[in-house]
């Protein structure tokens, strides 16, 4: 990309992260990540596709926490500024835009839950968020399926991805065990 970035796209990219953050409320989880994409490649046009989906599968194969890829985002979107310095502010705007505000909700929010516990309203507002972060997960597989939407050639990978549901939901099968026959069909060439 030709573009570099200026104060206006720091400010930019900075609230996007902290306005994300506070929807998540205490983690940087796969939720935003169909926002992540509508802002940063679909509107800004600063990464493609290509490094947004790679961003994710990259954070989630790695170990350590689910928001490895608010990192690897925000590096991708500082390789325009062509430097590593560009890169690594980018990488901590993002991560201290998805942390910071989040965190700060979500401490002063669990000291008043824990003290209304027993309120009908912490109560109703626990079980309702249930099927909203639903819901956000199955809006970023959809996203995440986008590039593979094509059943005439993916059908193997929607079969798969059937099969894998069904097990998941009438099994007892530990998902290690279904993530490591996914490794050895991709390693074959069947996934």
């Amino acid at each position: 990309m030709s573009w570099s970035l200026n104060l206006y796209d720091w400010l930019a990219l900075s609230w996007h992260f902290v306005s994300l953050s506070l929807l998540t409320v205490g983690s940087g989880s796969l939720t935003t990540a169909p926002q992540m994409h509508h802002y940063l490649v679909d509107t800004r046009h600063w990464i493609t596709d290509v490094q947004f989906n790679t961003s994710i599968t990259i954070a989630q194969a790695a170990p350590g926490p689910n928001l490895l890829y608010v990192a690897l985002l925000g590096w991708n979107v500082g390789l325009a500024t062509h430097s590593w310095t560009g890169s690594f502010i980018a990488m901590m705007t993002a991560l201290v835009g998805t942390l910071l505000p989040s965190s700060v909700v979500t401490l002063a929010g669990t000291r008043w839950g824990h003290r209304n516990r027993n309120l009908r309203a912490v109560r109703a507002f626990k079980a309702g968020m249930a099927p909203i972060t639903i819901a956000l997960l199955i809006a970023t597989g959809w996203l995440l399926m986008g590039p593979y939407n094509r059943p005439a050639h993916d059908w193997p990978l929607w079969v798969l991805t059937a099969v894998t549901i069904m097990l998941v939901w009438f099994t007892r099968i530990h998902l290690l065990w279904l993530l490591a026959a996914g490794a050895l069909l991709g390693i074959v060439g069947l996934g």
